[in-house]
């Protein structure tokens, strides 16, 4: 049995700050007030494994934007059992007071709590620790962020060859903080440097680390699969608590990762944010977790943005059926936890029936399966599955598979090679009205076009007609895609759709041509229209009309009569009048203030005045009597 290193548990004898010492009572005791002054002791290692965080196993991880108060309680109901913050960049932590009050968001049931920062500068990691340490159990410091944005700002898994500034950064919070520290890390490729690396934080104060079984590298379609062969290596060559990370995407994996490594506990980030229920084996609908959490969040707000992240990856698989666009759409524009319980309702309503037997569910979209072959002149059926495995319906909480990176490198090089390849023939794109158009282009008319306020527009002129081109190798007419057809995303990958080749026999050229039902003429009217000139008559102006100007005026001509007329102008953002009137105003503040200043002194002149006419007769007196 691996017990708790004594000697990473006492502090040492350098005393905190006196403005920022902590004044928890559970985690540390402080030395009578008679003799010397005693250091501080806390709980650390095993014992704090045990006796403050209650030996969790099933831990939430950090995640930003993503495990806020109301994602936290939510996950406790359901099987969690210690919940780390979302992770706070300690320089706006300590520097911004409504940056630190939102973060801070907790309540008595939302513990073991353990807050997470990151950054590069022991002193101010420190101050964001002691601001930080009475709301929460354990102080932790992000090592294993990949992300480009970390890159930048030089901290996550970034600093992980930095080894004497971490060092500095965990002894320095080990030292002063009350609550312990501990530490998220990425693995080295190199099994030798990864446990000098687990060792140095160790003994720097660490009391506590949750290995990530992937090096930085594997991140995004690179991510692949932890290894958990460096969690189990680590975890026998420590002697503080370890946690791993990764590969987590049932409570059955929670057990095997902890039968094959011997960890203490095992945490999951994207596994719980597609089924909050994980730790407790099942698999609840959708809109149960949904509404259960709007709840929560009516109870303890969060930012729009954070709910909409949530539901989204909640209806992961609902929404990724083309029968769900329109609710896709509608949940991507509500702001406003009623609209989001709109989305979840009709979505509970469409699926309900399904879940209860009452209707027979086939598979994604019956239209596409009901649809006739044209060679066959029989009905198509559904693909069977090539595998045995239990496929859940969509409408349950369910993991979300991440392709292997081995598919990503297939998909780039193939790309490579047909960027390489001469004899390519090079797909033409055209708009609604048969321009042809770059493909840079394309992708921002699409990006126009999905916007809501062109939604009505475009929905017009498919009605009218303009949704259907006549294409430029035959003489059949080919519809465009709508644009919920067209909701890929712009990430740079081939997601254009190419046009089904013709009954008739077309040409393989007509593969390679995209057509929009959105002109140029209509993306460009809609920067700016100069429909109508500029209203004065004296001088006869040409200048074009400002489209939001009161006075019908362009901007030199409304200026001109704002100042002669004192007036303003919302549209061209004159406010000629309005500071006008504010000059006058503070002009009179200012001649009030002076009046009153002028009062006082002439009282105080008088004062003084009265009080020296009161003194002579005094005066005179003693000289009389000397």
């Amino acid at each position: 049995m691996v017990t708790s290193n004594d000697s990473n548990v006492v502090s040492t004898a350098e005393p905190p700050p006196v403005a920022a010492t902590s004044s928890r009572q559970d985690t540390a005791t402080t030395a009578p007030d008679t003799g010397p002054a005693q250091p501080n002791r806390k709980l650390g290692g095993f014992e704090f494994y045990e006796k403050v965080l209650n030996s969790p196993r099933y831990v939430v991880a950090p995640m930003v934007d993503a495990s806020e108060l109301a994602w936290r309680l939510l996950s406790r109901r359901h099987g969690a059992q210690l919940c780390y913050s979302p992770m706070f960049h300690s320089s706006c932590f300590t520097k911004d007071p409504k940056y630190r009050k939102d973060s801070l968001q907790t309540c008595p049931e939302d513990r073991p709590l353990i807050i997470q920062f990151c950054g590069n500068d022991p002193k101010i990691m420190l101050e964001a620790g002691l601001l930080a340490q009475d709301h929460c159990d354990a102080i932790d410091i992000n090592l294993g962020c990949p992300q480009a944005i970390a890159k930048r700002g030089h901290y996550g898994a970034f600093l992980q060859d930095e080894w004497e500034l971490l060092r500095e950064i965990v002894s320095t919070l080990h030292r002063h903080l009350a609550v312990p520290v501990t530490c998220k890390i990425r693995i080295f490729e190199d099994m030798a440097k990864t446990i000098r690396y687990a060792r140095m934080l160790q003994d720097a104060g660490a009391q506590m680390l949750t290995v990530h079984g992937r090096t930085r590298d594997q991140k995004g379609p690179l991510t692949g699969l932890a290894d958990w062969k460096y969690v189990r290596v680590l975890r026998q060559q420590l002697s503080i608590p370890i946690f791993s990370n990764g590969n987590i995407m049932s409570v059955h994996d929670v057990e095997r990762c902890i039968a094959e490594t011997g960890v203490n506990g095992v945490m999951t980030a994207e596994g719980n944010l597609h089924n909050p229920a994980l730790f407790e084996g099942v698999n609840p609908t959708s809109w149960s977790m949904a509404h259960e959490y709007l709840d929560l969040v009516e109870q303890y707000p969060a930012p729009i943005s954070y709910i909409r992240g949530h539901l989204f990856k909640i209806f992961h698989h609902l929404m990724h059926l083309k029968s769900n666009a329109e609710l896709r759409e509608k949940l991507a524009g509500s702001h406003s936890v009623a609209e989001f319980r709109t989305v979840v309702t009709q979505l509970e309503q469409k699926y309900l029936p399904y879940h209860e037997g009452k209707q027979l569910w086939t598979g994604e979209d019956d239209e596409t399966t009901a649809e006739t072959d044209t060679t066959e002149g029989e009905p198509n059926q559904a693909p069977a599955k090539a595998d045995q495995n239990l496929h859940l319906p969509p409408w349950l909480c369910q993991p979300y598979i991440r392709a292997p990176p081995e598919v990503h490198r297939q998909k780039l090089e193939e790309a490579h090679r047909l960027a390489n390849d001469p004899t390519r023939e090079k797909r033409q794109f055209f708009d609604a009205h048969g321009n042809e158009i770059s493909r840079k282009r394309m992708k921002k008319m699409r990006r126009v076009q999905r916007r809501p306020k062109n939604k009505n527009r475009a929905q017009r002129a498919l009605n009218n007609g303009a949704g259907a081109v006549v294409s430029s190798g035959g003489g059949g007419v080919t519809p465009c895609a709508s644009s919920q057809d067209n909701d890929e995303s712009d990430d740079g990958e081939e997601d254009e759709e190419v046009l089904p080749q013709q009954e008739n026999g077309a040409s393989a050229n007509q593969k390679n041509i995209v057509r929009l039902n959105i002109s140029l003429a209509d993306t460009n009217g809609r920067r700016r229209r100069f429909d109508e000139l500029c209203s004065n008559d004296a001088p006869n102006c040409t200048n074009p009309m400002g489209m939001k100007c009161e006075h019908r005026l362009c901007r030199t001509c409304c200026k001109s009569k704002c100042y002669r007329e004192n007036r303003d102008c919302a549209g061209h953002k004159i406010r000629i009048k309005s500071r006008r009137e504010k000059a006058i105003a503070l002009t009179l503040a200012e001649q009030e203030a002076q009046r009153k200043i002028e009062l006082k002194d002439q009282q105080q002149q008088q004062e003084h005045s009265e009080d020296v006419e009161m003194a002579l007769p005094v005066e005179e007196v003693a000289n009389e009597r000397s």
